[in-house]
């Protein structure tokens, strides 16, 4: 990607002084320790993790990756159609703003392309090694201890955990989904060298690669067709390209770019992020009544209408967004199956109904294990505790940072977090501001090691628990953004919340041992 410009990442020189921005993170006479940090992951988050690290003065680091390559989520998925329902301008790091975004909602593998640019300029590959997966993470009550696939063993202070949520495809247990003659891939697995062509196409799956994916190959496939399980709400979203003045503006003014980076960012927290933490809010109605227009006003059968209109409010589950899906669907050769999937045949799929649908190719456009986070990691921490065991209920973290009996390891993006339609890459450079002091208070000497405790992380937990009962993903629906409780695993206050919550470490809330 050729244009994109490289600004100041902050302020801060090294951790110390990231520490000493607040009255409550006071600086110590003490000698500087370098720090040794592991991050796990080279995706949007590792390679963040990378640039702000050396910016803070810890250059001693090494990213453990177990694909071949960096980009996380826009890496791993490919398949056609796939973009971002963040705005481009805000989907973008904030110390590398880039001029040539070609539209408003970027398609993944300009996303790619972009990732890739930002490590290259700041080198961050220097530091990664990949084709190594990380299988065991041991607090020896000094430092973690690492080891990999391969034998590989490491050490290190501090671990970084970027290991996304998107990750790890999950897989329907359907009956005889192992015996179909066809293709079968996950959209997450996309074979890129498959032609469609004149095949009978069928997708598993309504959320948001489903929705992208029906009106980009509709065209290029003899049938497809969609199997619903649930409808979705699709929020209607224009998507115009920039135009060559536009970007030409953009490169001249860098100051330009931040201005609408901000706009951006405050016009979600101020309209979309109060809205969805409020069911009864005026912005979830207006949301509501745009998603309804947009059904009505786009699907002209109004058997099909009926079939593609939800049963919950709109926001309930994580909104996708599409300008074009509705006209997808309503192709000559497209079909909308409500019957229930009875069973996977070598031919096809056989609906509840008795009927057999002919398939040449299925997708499984069915969504990922979002309750993984670090796992399978085997992660082992104070006095044997495993992760596993912390999180035998439900995985839960301290403003989704930390988890108590793990010390010196943080989480980006990690459970808790704030997912709802917002930029991860912006709701990571909140994260790791935050990490970085308390990173200061390992360099400074006051403290050998740094861990929320039990009370924090409980105390914590139950205010969201009751606050996210009057989210829209409470309203009820069956959402990924559930717990097996049925409570959204969401941050459940609006995004400024988490910004304000993020800006200085409570150290009253942490355990800080020698």
């Amino acid at each position: 990607m050729q244009g994109w410009a490289k600004g100041p990442t902050s302020p801060v020189s090294h951790p110390c002084a990231t520490c000493a921005r607040t009255p409550s993170v006071e600086t110590a006479d003490q000698p500087r320790r370098d720090l040794r940090v592991i991050v796990i992951g080279a995706g949007m988050a590792g390679i963040l993790s990378v640039i702000r690290l050396r910016e803070i003065g810890l250059p001693d680091v090494t990213v453990y990756e177990k694909a071949d390559r960096l980009g996380g989520t826009w890496r791993e998925n490919r398949y056609p159609g796939v973009a971002c329902d963040v705005p481009s301008h805000l989907y973008s790091y904030s110390f590398a703003p880039n001029p040539e975004w070609t539209h408003r909602f970027s398609p993944g593998p300009e996303i790619q392309e972009y990732l890739e640019a930002v490590a290259a300029e700041y080198d961050v590959e220097r530091d990664v090694r990949y084709g190594e997966e990380v299988t065991d993470l041991l607090w020896d009550g000094v430092r973690w201890q690492l080891r990999t696939a391969s034998g590989i063993a490491d050490e290190a202070d501090v671990v970084i955990a970027a290991t996304g949520v998107l990750h790890h495809p999950s897989y329907p247990a359907i009956e005889g989904l192992g015996d179909f003659a066809g293709v079968t891939m996950h959209t997450a697995r996309w074979d890129e060298g498959l032609s469609l062509a004149d095949r009978r196409v069928g997708i598993i799956g309504t959320g948001s690669s489903a929705v992208q994916t029906v009106p980009t190959i509709v065209d290029e496939v003899s049938h497809l067709s969609l199997f619903q399980r649930t409808a979705q709400w699709v929020m209607p979203a224009e998507n115009p390209a920039y135009t060559e003045d536009e970007k030409v503006a953009f490169r001249n003014d860098l100051g330009l770019l931040r201005s609408l980076h901000e706009e951006i960012s405050e016009m979600f927290s101020d309209g979309f992020s109060n809205a969805v933490v409020d069911a009864d809010s005026e912005g979830m109605r207006l949301i509501e009544a745009t998603c309804l227009a947009n059904l009505e006003d786009s699907v002209s059968d109004p058997d099909l209408r009926d079939r593609l209109r939800p049963d919950y409010r709109a926001g309930c589950k994580r909104l996708v967004v599409s300008p074009d899906f509705y006209e997808g669907i309503q192709r000559p050769n497209a079909e909308l199956v409500t019957e229930p999937i009875d069973r996977i045949e070598p031919a096809g799929v056989r609906t509840a109904d008795g009927r057999l649908h002919d398939l040449d190719v299925l997708v499984l456009a069915t969504g990922f294990r979002v309750d993984r986070f670090l796992r399978p990691i085997e992660v082992v921490g104070v006095d044997g505790l495993t992760l596993d065991e912390a999180w035998r209920q439900r995985p839960s973290a301290y403003l989704s940072i930390s988890t108590p009996g793990f010390p010196n390891l943080f989480m980006l993006n990690g459970p808790n977090g704030p997912v709802g339609n917002f930029s991860l890459i912006e709701v990571a450079e909140v994260q790791f501001d935050y990490i970085a002091q308390l990173l200061g208070l390992l360099c400074d000497g006051r403290a050998g090691s740094v861990c929320v405790t039990g009370a924090a992380n409980e105390a914590f937990e139950e205010e969201r628990t009751i606050q996210a009962g009057n989210t829209v993903w409470a309203s009820g629906c069956n959402s990924w953004y559930l717990d097996d409780r049925g409570v959204p695993m969401a941050w459940p206050w609006n995004f400024q919340e988490y910004r304000n919550r993020l800006a200085t470490p409570d150290l009253s809330h942490y355990l800080l041992a020698d």
